[in-house]
């Protein structure tokens, strides 16, 4: 680490080469393809070496690591498009059985079927479901409501479910 801050070349390709993976695979949770992943990836390790030094030994040095590779991608996706509030509307969801009960997916489908969620939905799904943020910490981050952040899972819930129905008709 302290090579890393001495901007030891050798020291950030090792760096590199332990987490790159790890980091890809929360990048690619957040953006809307692989390129704008690997684009996030790579502007993720700049943030990364540049700030090393700020690392406080405080937790987890991985976990460190994630948080700037979340934070670059909500920093790109802000730089792209503003935040749109949503408006809160009360979708009551039926409780019938859903058609997806009991089957497995292929998790580049669902991965697929993630990203292909609107940008806010993806983000607050994403930063709930996954990455388990509270709706307060996501509503802080992205600038929305609580109540936004809520609707917004919701949403991407139904949505997902209903790309998930069809691609399992497909597949039957």
């Amino acid at each position: 680490m302290q090579q890393c801050c001495e901007q030891d070349l050798a020291a950030q390709s090792k760096v590199y080469q332990l987490f790159a993976d790890r980091l890809f695979a929360v990048s690619l949770k957040y953006s809307r393809n692989y390129q704008d992943a690997e684009d996030n990836l790579q502007d993720s390790f700049l943030t990364i070496f540049d700030k090393i030094k700020q690392y406080n030994h405080k937790g987890s040095f991985e976990g460190w690591l994630k948080r700037i590779t979340i934070n670059t991608a909500l920093q790109t996706y802000r730089s792209k498009a503003p935040l749109q509030i949503v408006k809160e509307v009360a979708e009551n969801i039926e409780n019938e059985d859903s058609a997806l009960e009991n089957t497995v997916f292929n998790i580049d489908v669902l991965l697929e079927c993630v990203q292909q969620l609107p940008d806010q939905y993806r983000l607050v799904f994403n930063l709930f479901v996954l990455d388990d943020y509270s709706h307060k910490e996501i509503a802080s981050l992205l600038n929305i409501s609580v109540g936004t952040s809520k609707s917004n899972v919701s949403r991407a819930r139904k949505i997902l479910k209903e790309k998930l129905e069809i691609h399992q008709k497909k597949i039957l």
